[in-house]
């Protein structure tokens, strides 16, 4: 352990039940909160059938104190994806989250980042080789999980590597002001574009949270189940187990008022909405959805234009995470900033991930193999 800092080991069932406000209080003091530790979502993966005793959830307080320094939520896994070798992964349920890394005090990070990692290294039933699918690799949470690895002579390998879109005004920033910013020459364009939807009829913009968000995610599940994903049978709405996840997943964050629904309805009509998890200024998408019907009128852009004007008119501090993976046109998105994601495998203590990465290798050349197909 780093000196002043202390590691336990959380039941994930305990965890997901008692440690709602702690884990809110470290958001307030992280830099880049990652809402998928949250109590709510280890809650969630346990109801999606991830076994108890497979899931790990490491806490770093100062000894004797009981606030929250530091979580990181990982599951025990042994699969075709990890070359049969046991690993830790997080986040706990990859396909529908949005990043791998601990939320960290930014007062402490780096002194955290190790004691979470030597925590790791230290544990003799613990696998020492991690599969972060979904790592920010900039900001100050990277740089602190790097020293870690290093102070523990520990290495990394990334594969899949894209540009994240995010939203993170500058300050004095106001809608239009970074519309234009980063819009650019597509500026007028976009807004056009906009307008005519806006002719198209009457056009209303809503944010539900608690109670009327979890009634309002199915407007945003019934659109995608009426686009592609419904005809082939990929929407959440023909997936019971995964349909059953999300559902849990926005249910526990609206009981703490950290899930909301993002509608936009024309003539009183749903044609897009988002699903997103809010929490101490920090939002990540679920889901986003829109009526294909109306495609040449991009009711999704329109979504994310009114999402953002909403934000800027309520003169909170606020970061928004697209959540999109490697395959999603950045530009499709309003948002200007990028954060640049991976996909890695991090061998601890001089251990050997060979396997791992053979395996994370063979998956990416098969993922070109198919693309050029």
């Amino acid at each position: 352990m780093t000196a002043s800092i202390a590691v336990s080991r959380l039941a994930a069932a305990a965890y997901g039940a008692t440690y709602a406000n702690a884990f809110a209080d470290l958001c307030r003091r992280a830099e880049a909160p990652n809402l998928h530790m949250a109590p709510a979502a280890v809650a969630a993966a346990l109801s999606f059938g991830i076994a108890n005793d497979d899931i790990v959830v490491l806490a770093a307080h100062e000894p004797g104190e009981e606030q929250l320094l530091g979580i990181w939520a990982l599951r025990q896994v042994r699969s075709l994806h990890s070359g049969f070798v046991p690993v830790l992964e997080a986040p706990l349920v990859p396909l529908y989250e949005v990043s791998s890394a601990p939320v960290l005090d930014r007062e402490r990070a780096g002194d955290v980042a190790v004691a979470l990692v030597r925590a790791i290294v230290e544990a003799p039933d613990l696998p020492k080789i991690l599969k972060l699918p979904l790592l920010p690799m900039q900001g100050n949470v990277f740089a602190a999980i790097e020293a870690a690895l290093a102070a523990t002579d520990s290495t990394i390998a990334t594969f899949e590597r894209w540009q994240r879109p995010m939203l993170v005004p500058e300050p004095g920033d106001d809608a239009e002001h970074y519309l234009r910013r980063v819009l650019g020459q597509g500026y007028k364009k976009r807004m056009q574009q906009h307008r005519q939807l806006e002719k198209a009829g009457t056009l209303t913009y809503e944010r539900q949270r608690g109670a009327d968000a979890v009634a309002a995610r199915e407007d945003v599940l019934a659109l995608e189940a009426a686009g592609w994903k419904g005809r082939g049978g990929t929407a959440l709405a023909s997936l019971p187990r995964d349909g059953a996840y999300i559902r849990e997943l926005v249910r526990n964050f609206a009981a703490t008022d950290a899930a909301r629904i993002d509608l936009l309805r024309l003539d009183g009509v749903p044609i897009a909405g988002g699903l997103l998890l809010d929490l101490a200024g920090q939002s990540h998408f679920l889901k986003i959805a829109y009526d294909e019907g109306k495609a040449r009128l991009s009711p999704g852009r329109a979504l994310a234009i009114e999402m953002l004007r909403a934000d800027f008119a309520e003169g909170r501090p606020f970061r928004l995470d697209s959540g999109a993976g490697d395959r999603v046109d950045p530009s499709a998105y309003p948002w200007g900033e990028r954060q640049e994601m991976a996909s890695a495998v991090i061998a601890l203590a001089g251990r050997s991930a060979l396997l791992p990465r053979l395996a994370a290798t063979a998956r990416l050349q098969l993922r070109r193999w198919r693309d050029r197909a």
